[in-house]
């Protein structure tokens, strides 16, 4: 479940849901051992069997042996988990805007953003992660509210702007921007 691995959007789900699940079944094993800990020493301490000292010394000794680590591997876990969903999520997000946009060759952003039911901001900076990971080339007229898809060998040629014949600047890693129109053409 490292961030290196290579598998299918499926498996790794199913990999992180059952880590999830794992951790949730962890805690609940820790609570369940917990208070089996706290019962035993209860009864034996009320039987006789134990003094009072022996029974807080097993309590203590059964929760920091076998309690709070079970709790702490099962927290992790489930926290590793629910960020790895989130991740994945945002994976997905970004795997849906590049397949759109590739498989249309233009679409206006107000329509990525109700398809995707997202923000305008958020289809903005998936937009620019994208770019910043050398999966998109293409370009975008935000005033328009356009994003066109381009192969990359045709913006490295590019001086002017697809839009107003502007001079094209350097905005970033991939990123050239006409200052006077303000379309972004990305290069990947």
């Amino acid at each position: 479940m490292d961030g290196f691995s290579v598998l299918s959007p499926q498996t790794s789900s199913l990999e992180k849901s059952m880590g999830r699940t794992i951790g949730i079944i962890l805690l609940a094993g820790g609570v369940i051992v917990g208070i089996i800990i706290s019962v035993l020493m209860g009864v034996y301490y009320n039987e006789g069997s134990l003094t009072g000292g022996a029974a807080t010394l097993g309590w203590v000794i059964g929760v920091a042996v076998l309690v709070l680590p079970q709790l702490g591997v099962g927290g992790y876990m489930l926290w590793k988990g629910g960020q790895e969903a989130a991740a994945s999520t945002q994976a997905n997000k970004q795997r849906e805007l590049l397949n759109i946009v590739k498989t249309r060759g233009q679409v206006a952003i107000s329509d990525l953003v109700i398809e995707m039911q997202s923000s305008r901001d958020e289809v903005q900076h998936m937009l620019h992660e994208l770019v910043g990971m050398g999966l998109f080339a293409g370009y975008v007229n935000w005033d328009e509210g356009m994003l066109y898809s381009r192969q990359a060998s045709e913006l490295r040629q590019l001086s002017r702007c697809q839009n107003c014949d502007g001079e094209l600047e350097l905005a970033g890693k991939g990123v050239v921007r006409c200052p006077y129109c303000g379309t972004e053409h990305f290069l990947d």
